[in-house]
Formats: C-alpha cells, structure tokens, sequence
C-alpha cells in the first residue's frame, strides 16, 4: 500500500512494523508530524551501519556523525509491500552545505540503492553543480551511475556525458567515468546556448580519479571553435583543485636559422610540495637535442633555483668565426632570495657561460643583453635605506668587450633621515662606497673621424689594439679605467623653511661632503693622456650653504585656481678639488633638465660633485581647472656666480662639456604638461642654447586616451655632443596605438622611426584574444638593435593557452651573428 498519508506516521511508530524503518525514515527524512503537503523534517543522520546521505557519496563518501538532513518536498510516500519512500513535488534535500534537488528522490530499502529522477541537481558544498536526468546510488553512495550528466564546478568547468559510472576509488575518493564525455572551461554562448564553446575535448571515456586528482581521456578529439584540430590516444592532465602535480607541461616549437626546427616539451617533477625539478630538452633538426633543466626550493624563509642547460652542437658552421664555434656550449644559472627579519633581506643571482652568445642564440636566458651575477644585502626601516651588493657583468652582446666591463667589490649605499627635527629643520645623511675593477680600459670615439677610421685590426683607434692606435683627448674619451677603484663617500644635508606673513618661502640649507679613494690605474700610454696613471691616494671635501627663496601668487576664478611661483636658489661653495683626478664612472650620465635645475648637485652619481658659486633660478605656472583637469609650465636657466665652473672642465669621459651647463649662463631648460581632462594629455621639455635660443634638445608628446582605445605620438630631437661620444645629431618619431576591438579582442601597434638616418629602428605589431577560458596572442616585431648597426630581428610569435589544460608557443626569430632564432618561456628567471 501507498500513499501520502503514510507520511503521517513517524520514524519511531513504525520500528515495530518495518525492521529497517529506520534507514528509510533517515534516507528521506521522515520524521514526526509530516505532512502530506510540503512535508519537511530535521533527522538525524544514522549510524554507519544505515544509508549514507546524498551528499556523503559525492564527498568521496565522508559523513559527519553530527550532522543532520533537512528534506523538503510537496509529498512523501511509503509504500509498506515493496519496502520503498519517495519523497515527491520540488524534493530538495540539504545536508553539510550540500543540496539535493530533483522532482523525485526513492530508497529502496531491499537494493540499498537510492534513486533520484527529473531535473536532478547536485550543489555540493565547495561549489560544484551537477546536472543529470536520473541518478542512482548504493547504500553507502559511493558507487553507482548517473543518466545525462553534466558538471559545471565553482571554477566554471564542464563536464557532460550520456553516462557516468561512480565507484569507490582505492583511497578515500572516488573514480567517476564518464562515457562520450566532454570536458571544457567555456561557458555557453548566451545567444546560442547549442554553439559548441570555444574548445572542447570530447573523449569516449573521461576517467576522474579524485586520489590522483587527475583527469584521463582516452581516444580524445580536441576542438576549436567546433573544428577538430588534433586526435590523442590517450592524455591526462591534472584537475582544477591541483596547483602542483608532476607531469608534461605545454610544448613549444622554435625556428631558427643556428638549430633548424625545435620542438621542445617541459616535464615537471613535483618532489614534494616545496621543492621540485623541471627537465625541459629540446630537440633540434640541426644541432641534436638540448637539454635544460631546473631545481627549485622553497624554504622557510625564502627560496633558491638552479637552472642548467647544454648541448652537444652537430654542424657548428653556422658559428664559424664567432664564440659559439665549438663543440659543446652551455650555462649554469642560479637565483635566491632570503629574508633574514622583517626589514632584511640577502639573496644572489649567479650565472656562468661558456661563450657569450650561447644564450641570446639559444634564448636560454631572460637577462637581456648581459648576465648579472650578484650577491646582495638589502634593508629598509621607517627613515633608512640600505643596500650591498658585489656584481659581475657578463656581456651577452657581440658589441661587448668582457675585459672591458667592471666588476663590483662591494657596492654600498646607506641613507638615512632623522625622524624628528634637528634645529628645527629636516637633517638626512648618506654613505656610499664603491670598488671596482677591471682588466681593459674603455675607449668611445669623439668624432666621426676617429670612429670610421680603420686600423691594422679593421677597428676604429678607439677600440683597436693596434700599437698605432693611440688615444688622445682629439679622438677619444675613456669611459672606464683599467685597474681598481675604491671610493668611500659621505654627505650630510640639512634644511628648515620658514614663511613670513607675505606667504614668502625662505629655506635655508647646508651640505657637507667628503670623499676618500685609493686608485690604481694599470700603465697604459694612451691611458695618461686622460689621468695619472699608477697608485694613489685621494681625498676630497665640499661643504656647501645656501638659499632658496619661493614666493607664490595665488588667485582663485570661477573656473579654477591658477599659481604662479618664482624660485631662487642661490648656492656658496668652493671650488670643485682635483678635477680629472678622481675617475668618473658614476657621473658620466648628465642631462640637464627642469627636473634637476634646482637641485644642489646635478652630477648623476658620486665621482663627480658640482663646486663653485650658483645661482638657480626658475619661474613655475600653474592653473587647475574645475574638474577639467591642469596646465603646468616651468621655464628656468642656472648662473656660474664664482669660482671653477665644474661643468666646463673635463674629465676623463668630459662629463659636463655641452651639458649647457659648461658656460657662465647656461642654457634654457623647461617644460609644458597640458591636461584638459582624462583624455587628452600634452607634453614637452625642452632645452634651448643660451645664447641663439637654438633648439639644443626637444621633446614633444601627445597622447589621447578613449574609452576602447589609446595612441600616442612622441617626437624627439637631440643635438650632437661629440665631446660625451654622441657623434651625431638625433631626430626621431614615436607613434603608439592600442584599441579594444570588443570586451575580448584587442590589438596594439607602435614603432620607432629615425629621422636623421631614414630608418626603422623598432616596430612592434600585435593582436590579443582572451576570455574566460582561452587565451590567443600574435605578435609581429623587428628590432634593428644597438645603435641601428645590427642586422635587424624579426620575431614572430603565437601563444594559445587553455584555462585548465595549459598553453602552447610558436616563435619564429631571424637575427645576426649573436641574435637569437629561438624562444622559450620555461623556468622562473
């Protein structure tokens, strides 16, 4: 007999009559004064000995002894001759944060089995959704098989199948197979729910093994856009709750005019969870198989890697006449970092070649075009900075000479700002020292005579080694010494403001610095001519006071507020000591700008230090616009009061000369930023002659910033210095582009065109795709490299990557000698 009615009787009525009542009241929650209509009821779960509950076989077939099942339906039914209850109408059945849903849920107490039919939805408790038209289990819910599945995870990943068979696997989880599955990361398109997604992999099984956390598939035909485009036999990978799992990581395929055709796939070997190996070997058509692979630990406190990499070369002509003609070429490569409390930190980069174009030829390395290996201990606190490191430079470019870059034996520096006032002003200090060494001298050309004029060696006099080759002031400057250099440095700055009652800004400032070296500069006659070679001690000091004066005008409009602000900065000081003794290999970089016009020392680095009597002078406007964005303007020029100008005598690299700082008045520097509002944006520093008011240096920027879209343009114009090696003058144009096609395409293009050579330099087009499941790029670049003297690089590259299943790389790379032909995106340097 069945019917509704029977809902009226309980659990504990009914023990006597049916010896398993309760595995039946507990299985669909039946409990005292149910009702016929919109029964529910809060049970219990039963012992281990009763049925399990929906939601514990999904679990992996876990239960909480304390845990209890609410069960809503329209009706629920017991029927006394076949032993069964149905719950009925809009079932839905909650237990440990999962839900049941379907328009019937039976238990059949002589099967042991539960059945559950119509719209059946799973919710689990970590998010996932299951979707089937009928669903049948055992007792204990861990076996079984659902009808027209379909799984759609917290992560947004589906999984569909006419058919899924649920066992027990051989721990606590279970292995769930999939019959014709299909497995993707896309959702449905909401206009064409019945498109297919944008990939998909359809499989005759898909096999779920919730031990392994891996995902099989077996005679697999992946799809793009509905289109097949590849057949596996048989593949796995891991599932989304995995972050770390051994295996086969995505494959890349490289071109090269050095190694043919490379086709290189990655294994990852997950030791344990804080270590772990990756083996990457590539195979080439033409140089025989590299191998690569990396180690990585993490520690308590910080982490470290090993990378290695080598090959055996099989036709080595196309190296002939370079570094890499030889047999067997390869790199060790190791990074760490370490935090020793909360401020602190050490760490190192190292990396070791056999020939420098081992790397940019075989792209083993992301350094760019030198290796640096380093050692380094670095500190932060509230008002300090500290920073230490020893460093090696490695020359990974054809254009580098090895003997003639430094080699750093410490580097140091250490600021510090104290956190109250001193004498009621602001006091900071700061240390630096530096050594260096290094083999060669480094010589640059200062005239297109020098540089173009062959020797014995088919090198200019600059960098031949050719005894007739001699340096002098007339033809070269020297931009580093051969020898060592030690230099300990330290300045102390204070400075206090005060404002009188007209809104007048005085501050007053002192400086005070000293220097302390020991040189040793290798004999070399053509080194003489530029400093005093052999052993010396030196010393230096440069106490400084002085006064800015700023006086702003403020005036307030409908439309906004507009300032205007003349500066004076007047600065004492004596005369710059031992000029030219001291080596310059800091300093050498000086461009004199709105952005250091009032500042005490506009040399660059330590080796150099501004002295003499200057008067800095600058008047600023600016005007704020209400909620229409600003204009700012600066226009300034620097005086030489007294004393030696430091800028106009030179050092050994002639750091200073036409700088437009060498003369009594210099030369007019400035800017101009414009910003109506958030979608244009205009920009321009300048630097005009002192006396002609000719153009010395110009920058000119505009950029416009839409909605979908940005592009900009930039113009530069630089006048030759061939006293600092810049032979000639420079002119070029920058125009920039990107658009946002659509929420999810969008392409991008900029180039670098020189004027004063009508060349190309640089030009870069790309196109990008991505969602929420697939990833595609294209990128199109040539890069005509240092100086434009380089044949050019072209470089194509095509990147797809797949949410969940990984990604793939194409890279095509045409260079000159020392320029890579491959790519490869593995490892973490």
């Amino acid at each position: 007999m069945a019917g509704a009615t029977a809902a009226r009787f309980s659990c504990g009525r009914r023990l006597g009559l049916v010896s398993a009542g309760v595995l039946v009241c507990a299985a669909l929650g039946v409990a005292l004064g149910a009702r016929p209509a919109a029964a529910q009821a809060w049970v219990g779960v039963p012992p281990r000995s009763s049925a399990p509950t929906a939601s514990s076989m999904l679990a992996g077939g876990k239960t909480d002894p304390n845990a209890q099942m609410f069960v809503q339906a329209d009706e629920i039914h017991y029927d006394y001759t076949s032993e069964r209850v149905s719950a009925v109408g809009h079932v839905q059945i909650h237990y440990a944060g999962s839900v049941l849903e379907a328009e019937r849920v039976t238990y059949d107490q002589r099967t042991k089995r539960m059945h559950a039919e119509g719209n059946v939805r799973l919710t689990e408790a970590d998010g996932k959704v299951i979707h089937a038209d009928r669903l049948e289990l055992d007792e204990h819910f861990r076996d079984g098989f659902v009808d027209s599945l379909h799984i759609e995870t917290s992560d947004k990943l589906r999984m569909a199948a006419v058919r899924a068979d649920v066992r027990p696997g051989e721990g606590e989880g279970r292995l769930t197979v999939f019959q014709s599955g299909v497995y993707t990361a896309c959702e449905p398109c909401k206009d064409a729910p019945q498109r297919p997604p944008k990939w998909q992999v359809k499989a005759a099984r898909i096999i779920h093994d919730e031990n392994e956390k891996t995902i099989y598939f077996e005679d697999a035909r992946f799809e793009l856009f509905g289109m097949p485009i590849a057949y596996f036999p048989y593949f796995w990978t891991p599932d989304p709750t995995v972050k770390r799992k051994t295996g086969l990581l995505q494959p890349h395929v490289l071109t090269s005019t050095y190694y043919g055709v490379g086709v290189q796939v990655p294994f990852f070997w997950n030791l344990a969870p804080n270590y772990d190996i990756t083996l990457a070997p590539m195979i080439t058509t033409r140089q025989g198989p590299l191998m690569m692979g990396e180690w990585r630990h993490r520690l308590i406190n910080g982490a470290y890697a090993i990378r290695a990499s080598g090959i055996f070369q099989s036709d080595r002509k196309p190296f002939v006449g370079t570094t890499g003609d030889r047999d067997f070429r390869g790199a060790i490569e190791t990074k760490g970092d370490f935090r020793l409390s909360q401020n602190w930190y050490w760490g190192w980069d190292a990396s070791l070649f056999t020939d420098n174009s081992y790397a940019p030829q075989y792209k083993v390395t992301k350094q760019g075009t030198e290796a640096i290996s380093q050692v380094y201990l670095f500190g932060r606190g509230a008002n300090s900075y500290f920073d230490a490191r020893a460093v090696h430079f490695y020359g990974l470019s054809p254009l580098d000479v090895q003997k003639q870059l430094p080699f750093l034996h410490p580097i140091i520096d250490y600021k510090y700002k104290f956190g109250y006032p001193v004498f009621g002003g602001e006091l900071t200090y700061n240390v630096n020292l530096t050594s260096l060494t290094r083999q060669q001298a480094d010589y640059d050309p200062v005239s297109v005579a020098a540089a173009t004029t062959a020797f014995s060696d088919g090198k200019n006099v600059c960098d031949s080694a050719d005894p007739a080759a001699v340096k002098t002031r007339d033809n070269c400057l020297l931009r580093g010494i051969a020898g060592t250099y030690s230099r300990l440095s330290a300045e102390a700055q204070w400075r206090r403001s005060f404002v009188d009652p007209f809104g007048q800004i005085f501050t007053p400032f002192l400086s005070a610095r000293a220097d302390l070296a020991s040189v040793s500069i290798n004999p070399d006659p053509s080194t003489a001519n530029f400093i005093h070679p052999g052993d010396d001690s030196l010393a230096r000091a440069m106490p400084a006071i002085g006064l800015e004066y700023r006086y702003p005008f403020i005036s307030t409009h409908s439309w906004g507020a507009q300032t205007i602000e003349p500066t004076v900065q007047v600065i004492a000081r004596p005369n710059e000591p031992q000029i030219g003794r001291f080596p310059n290999e800091d300093s050498q970089s000086l461009l004199f700008d709105d952005i250091n016009l009032l500042t005490l020392n506009k040399f660059s680095g330590w080796d150099r230090v501004e002295g003499g009597g200057r008067a800095n002078v600058a008047l600023q406007y600016t005007a704020h616009f209400n909620n229409a964005g600003y204009l700012n303007a600066l226009f300034g020029q620097s005086y030489h009061l007294f004393g030696v100008n430091s800028y106009a005598v030179a050092d050994m690299a002639n750091t200073g000369l036409a700088s437009g700082l060498e003369t009594a008045r210099s030369d007019y520097v400035g800017r101009v930023i414009f910003q109506p509002n958030k979608t244009y944006t205009f920009a321009s520093r300048f630097r005009f002659d002192e006396q002609t008011f000719a153009t010395r240096r110009l920058e000119l920027e505009g950029r416009l910033n839409f909605d979908r879209w940005t592009t900009s343009l930039t113009y530069g114009r630089y006048d030759a210095q061939p006293e600092v090696g810049i032979l000639v003058p420079r002119e070029g144009i920058m125009p920039a582009a990107s658009v946002k096609l659509s929420p999810n395409w969008s392409m991008s293009a900029s180039a670098l065109y020189s004027i004063d050579s009508s060349k190309l330099n640089t030009a870069t087009f790309g196109v990008g795709y991505i969602d929420e499941c697939i990833s595609l790029s294209m990128l199109y670049s040539t890069n005509y490299g240092y100086r434009g003297d380089i044949v050019p690089n072209r470089v194509f590259l095509l990147q797809i990557s797949l949410r969940t299943l990984g990604g793939t790389s194409f890279t095509q790379q045409v260079g000159g000698p020392g320029n890579s032909g491959g790519a490869s995106s593995f490892g973490l340097f």
